[in-house]
């Protein structure tokens, strides 16, 4: 909503200027430009990136990911996926090229800075990095908790979201005493719940049987729709790229490219969860972040 007054508010300038008086040079032209920034979250210009001063893992790699976007990730083992999405959130440094994130360019911007910035933000590492002394709920809630959100709202939230992701019974149980796959979705739990303008999903499916990675695909979906958040979800799922139709970011030989876009002919193919309804869901979960304000 915001974006349409942005661009409401851009429009009317240019038509102020064309009809009443001569627009200066190049007014129109700057007044596009800001526009078409205010709609970027990610932009990337001529970014190389390696580790240790060895050979780019990538290497020129430009685009510009509007806010809202949902994007599949993929490219085979080693491409640089990972690499890619520790970029976005600030884990890894360019060795060139610029990064901007809601407009700011990361290399000018102080450490308070980026960790201000990473709060808007969510990311789904393919190791989880639970704490392993700390349970299901107070890793859920740990980043309310960051936000200095009341317990009461904690509870309330962190017990609908592990609801949703299907552990509810274990919110007092340990991350060892739990599965792979239900592990990385304590891990999804604890990135949703932020609401976050972006989530970087690394491999979220990759250890959950069809059913609970539908469920997870489901509430991503709802995320995008619903919140407006960017997601780009790293897979190598060829089931989940022929179900759901979003285009594609791919990583190969150093370098990244970008395939697809969705029709409203697709969207309404694709195949969708057949249990509790997502927009209930979130409709629920709205009213708790009520008070608290998107990340």
């Amino acid at each position: 909503m915001e974006y349409y007054f942005i661009i409401q508010s851009a429009f009317s300038k240019v038509f102020f200027y064309l009809t009443t008086k001569t627009l200066p040079d190049n007014l129109f032209f700057t007044m596009m430009n800001n526009i078409m920034e205010s709609k970027t979250t990610i932009s990337f210009a001529n970014v190389a990136a390696n580790y240790d001063n060895g050979s780019d893992v990538l290497s020129d790699v430009s685009f510009n990911i509007s806010a809202g976007a949902f994007y599949f990730l993929t490219g085979a083992s080693g491409a640089g996926k990972t690499t890619l999405l520790r970029l976005i959130y600030q884990l890894h440094k360019p060795s060139t090229g610029t990064i901007k994130l809601f407009g700011h360019d990361c290399e000018k911007l102080s450490r308070d800075e980026i960790s201000k910035l990473r709060q808007k933000m969510a990311i789904v590492f393919q190791e989880y990095s639970l704490i392993s002394h700390m349970t299901v709920f107070d890793n859920v809630a740990l980043p309310l908790r960051v936000r200095n959100v009341s317990n009461e709202k904690i509870k309330k939230l962190v017990t609908k979201t592990l609801e949703w992701v299907g552990l509810g019974k274990y919110a007092d149980a340990y991350p060892m005493e739990l599965s792979g796959g239900q592990q990385q979705r304590v891990s999804v739990a604890r990135a949703i719940i932020i609401q976050p303008s972006i989530l970087l999903a690394d491999e979220p499916t990759g250890n959950l049987d069809d059913e609970n990675a539908s469920r997870l695909m489901e509430l991503f979906i709802q995320m995008n729709k619903m919140f407006g958040t960017t997601v780009i979800l790293a897979t190598h799922n060829k089931k989940l790229l022929e179900t759901y139709k979003f285009p594609v970011i791919t990583v190969d030989n150093h370098h990244v490219s970008f395939a697809g876009a969705v029709t409203e002919k697709d969207a309404n193919n694709a195949r969708k969860w057949k249990g509790p309804q997502p927009q209930n869901y979130f409709n629920e979960i709205s009213k708790q972040f009520e008070g608290i304000g998107k990340a």
